[in-house]
């Protein structure tokens, strides 16, 4: 009797536990439920209590990437596994639907999906700045009057990434929001990196295309950016990993500055294909410039312009008004101006007047390579020394065994190891004048 009395008892016990369980594990569902709520209005608010850390999700982990070892940047690290990830893992994402005239405001870390068609609607990320926050652009169509499309507060790191075709416009002048001026269809004060698998068109009638106020990487994806000015500006550092980029851009490109701090502001490009045409630079750095790979077909008054510019691979087709690449003083933090071209093949063609298809401020060494340059007035143009050390020199069709100096800008001839010699008021030979190989003027 003892026995059957202590069995019914430890039978009780069992079934009030698994009730027990069994509830709490329904106000559990029930809680996540409540926090990924959105609430609707003129702005919209998009919280993400969930955090994944899975391996597409962290901005962690090795990359086997790395860049030219004689690098002018280091490159260490300069991409994320992450950053290089297409896909982003929407296994724990929101989904949020663009409106007309409302704010999607985003506070926490997490990815969203994004959709729909919208006029003046604004994807606002004002996350804590450990957050990373990855946009994903499925079809999303926003145009806008004066605000930006998306505009990045604050977060550690934004991803704009393309899973559909999408667009983004901004049809008028921008409004500034208090001391910021919001001067692009994306616009943000952080970290900004696009990638993805589709394409994402921008449109900017009166500003930038893209702005971004630290680092901003393009990774992957394809990209058709018409702006009134700069297409993709950055603070600190534009740094192209792979993608297709076609710019029409009323002033440069691709353009980093920090007008506070001139040790900052390099470009770094290790791949991608470049259709660029440009009213003024198709890519301008003010400190270093280093090109490790791509394609690139560039109209502009000046191909590439930096204080330091390295070229170790890639296609390159130049047609340029002014200076085809240009070393200048743009930064007095990293010394004098210099032209390094190691390989690659350049194809250089100059626009009549006063032009030079090379022109630095400071050196140029050539290590290797193959560089094509057709020139009326000035082949190359330095205030330097010119060191020829490998590679292949034509110019106007003739291949030569030196680097020619333009006679207007103070030397003569730099040999293989060498460097200028000759006066600049010394009168040029028949061969190496005017209409020969193209560097006296």
């Amino acid at each position: 009797m003892l026995k059957k009395s202590l069995v019914i008892i430890i039978s009780a016990l069992i079934i009030s536990s698994f009730a027990a369980c069994t509830g709490n594990a329904g106000q559990s569902s029930s809680s996540s439920s409540s926090a990924s709520s959105v609430t609707s209005g003129s702005s919209v608010s998009a919280d993400s209590s969930s955090k994944s850390d899975s391996s597409s999700s962290s901005d962690s982990g090795e990359v086997t990437f790395s860049g030219y070892e004689k690098g002018i940047i280091d490159t260490t690290n300069i991409f994320t596994k992450r950053d290089l990830t297409q896909t982003a893992d929407t296994s724990s994402a929101k989904t949020l639907e663009v409106s007309d005239g409302q704010t999607l405001k985003i506070t926490e870390e997490g990815v969203y999906v994004i959709k729909g068609t919208a006029k003046n609607c604004t994807i606002r990320v004002e996350a804590d700045d450990t957050a990373k926050v990855q946009l994903v652009l499925d079809g999303v169509s926003i145009t806008n009057d004066s605000t930006p499309a998306i505009y990045v507060v604050s977060a550690d790191k934004c991803f704009v990434t393309t899973s559909a075709d999408s667009t983004l416009s901004v049809t008028g002048a921008f409004t500034a929001d208090g001391d910021t001026n919001t001067d692009a269809v994306i616009f943000s004060k952080d970290d900004l990196v696009l990638n993805g698998t589709a394409a994402l068109t921008i449109n900017s009638a009166q500003g930038n295309g893209v702005t971004g106020k630290d680092d901003v990487k393009v990774t992957g994806g394809t990209y058709n950016i018409t702006s009134a000015l700069d297409s993709i500006e950055a603070n600190d550092s534009i740094a192209v990993y792979d993608g297709t980029l076609t710019i029409n851009s009323s002033k440069d490109g691709l353009h980093s500055e920090n007008s506070d701090d001139d040790t900052k502001g390099y470009v770094y490009i290790h791949g991608g294909t470049f259709t660029i045409n440009a009213k003024s630079d198709a890519v301008q750095a003010t400190t270093y410039l280093q090109i490790d790979g791509g394609t690139f077909k560039l109209t502009a008054a000046e191909g590439f312009e930096a204080t330091s510019i390295q070229i170790n691979d890639g296609t390159i087709e130049i047609s340029a008004s002014d200076d085809g690449i240009n070393g200048a003083q743009k930064s007095k933090s990293i010394g004098t101006p210099n032209i390094e071209i190691n390989g690659g093949k350049l194809t250089i063609v100059m626009g009549q007047g006063d032009t030079d298809a090379i022109d630095c401020n400071g050196n140029i060494t050539v290590n290797g390579g193959t560089i094509d340059i057709t020139a009326q007035m000035s082949s190359f143009d330095y205030d330097g020394t010119a060191t020829y050390n490998g590679g292949t020199i034509i110019i106007n069709g003739q291949e030569v065994n030196s680097i020619p100096q333009s006679m207007m800008g103070g030397g003569g001839m730099g040999g293989r190891g060498g460097m200028g010699g000759q006066m600049g008021g010394q009168a040029p030979d028949a061969q190496n004048g005017f209409g020969g190989n193209g560097f006296a003027r």
